[in-house]
């Protein structure tokens, strides 16, 4: 008896693969939003530990925070040479995993990683160690003499609204009040640091560390809401009680949550 064989003809083959391919047009989209929120959450896990560090480091110094910036050159007073034995053996902290892109390869300005001249770093004493990143800090909480600073954690006046830590293009920022938000993305004209915080890395949002120590993401436009320095005015024209309109925003962030 003769056994007759069966097979997929061109046709049938070709119909199959299309089917594939219209299946991954339309999964591809929830598998990116999946892998977007699966940075973000462990952003926040790094951000935890963040929070551990901080403590860890407060605690040893009574509650004083770095005093920041550099001195004749040197970076041994910022937060990343300072609290350096506190992390180092932590892994790749320093880094949002949204944001690894070396900030000298082009591409999206959310998701690039400052880079730092350890040269000057007298105090160190393993030269090899990471020096990349893509969070920084508040550059008005340290221990400076001077009415703006939060100078000591345990001092501070409502803290889970004063920002610390977080997603950053660079080591640092000084928030103004009276300045607004950046017209593009990474516009960092006129040396408006906004845009070094006010970026799309989380969907809209970015993930935030408070004196509190608590944390959590937060959104573009309620950046301007925050207590950043001890005389920031929180009621200032990028907020709701200063007045601000949907239509004030730029362009490229009108589409993103108010506050």
């Amino acid at each position: 008896m003769t056994m007759k064989r069966h097979a997929f003809t061109l046709i049938e083959l070709l119909v199959v693969i299309a089917i594939i391919a219209l299946l991954m047009s339309i999964l591809m989209p929830s598998l990116q939003r999946v892998r977007k929120q699966a940075r973000s959450v462990a952003c926040l896990s790094n951000l935890k530990q963040w929070s551990l560090i901080w403590h860890m480091y407060t605690e040893d110094h009574n509650g004083k925070f770095n005093t920041g910036g550099s001195t004749g050159g040197d970076a041994a007073n910022d937060w990343l040479v300072l609290l350096m034995p506190y992390y180092q053996d932590r892994g790749a902290l320093t880094l949002c995993p949204s944001a690894v892109r070396p900030m000298v390869v082009a591409g999206e300005f959310a998701t690039r990683a400052w880079s730092w001249d350890r040269a000057g770093w007298s105090n160190l004493k393993q030269k090899e160690t990471i020096d990349i990143g893509s969070y920084g800090q508040n550059e008005w909480i340290c221990d400076r003499k001077t009415e703006h600073a939060w100078r000591n954690r345990n001092t501070i006046k409502y803290p889970a609204t004063v920002p610390l830590f977080f997603d950053c293009a660079y080591v640092d920022v000084y928030s103004n009040a009276t300045a607004g938000p950046p017209l593009f993305e990474g516009d960092v004209v006129g040396l408006n640091e906004w845009a070094l915080v006010c970026m799309d890395r989380h969907s809209g949002y970015v993930n935030y560390l408070f004196a509190d120590l608590s944390l959590r993401k937060v959104g573009l436009k309620e950046l301007w809401g925050f207590r950043w320095s001890r005389t920031f005015n929180i009621y200032n024209a990028w907020t709701q009680a200063g007045g601000v309109k949907p239509g004030d925003w730029p362009a490229w962030m009108r589409g993103f949550k108010d506050f």
